[in-house]
């Protein structure tokens, strides 16, 4: 698994590359980055700072975001199926038609996030913090 930094991230994305799947990307500081339509899939996001990054339409199949920062993280269309999001801060986070079907979302603070029609079939929700959730949710 390729461990990346910040500057290469920015880099490889500025050429036109947007394959992260099975990458390294734990405790990587992507703040306000534009990985739209990115492929994260399997990818190691631990303790990631994703807070105000552009990941909507990205495919995070499996991907580990366990403790990862996602304040305010545009997640509209995103693929988080089977994704581990244990402890993760999504708070006003948009997951506005995501794919949360078999997410792990234990202790997650999910508080003013918009979850409208997002997909939760058999997500884990256990301990997580919904107050204040911005749209209805639709299991």
């Amino acid at each position: 698994m390729k461990k990346y930094t910040r500057e290469m991230v920015l880099e490889q994305l500025e050429s036109g590359n947007r394959d992260f799947s099975n990458c390294d990307l734990s405790e990587v500081d992507l703040s306000r980055a534009n990985l739209e339509e990115a492929d994260l899939s399997k990818a190691n996001l631990y303790k990631a700072d994703l807070c105000e990054v552009n990941l909507s339409k990205a495919d995070l199949y499996r991907a580990n975001l366990t403790e990862a920062k996602l304040y305010e993280a545009n997640l509209r269309e995103a693929n988080l199926c089977i994704a581990n999001l244990s402890k993760a801060n999504l708070s006003k986070a948009n997951l506005t038609k995501a794919n949360l079907n078999r997410a792990d979302l234990v202790w997650a603070d999910l508080s003013g996030a918009n979850l409208s029609l997002a997909n939760l079939t058999e997500a884990r929700l256990s301990r997580a913090d919904v107050s204040d959730l911005r749209e209805i949710i639709y299991f």
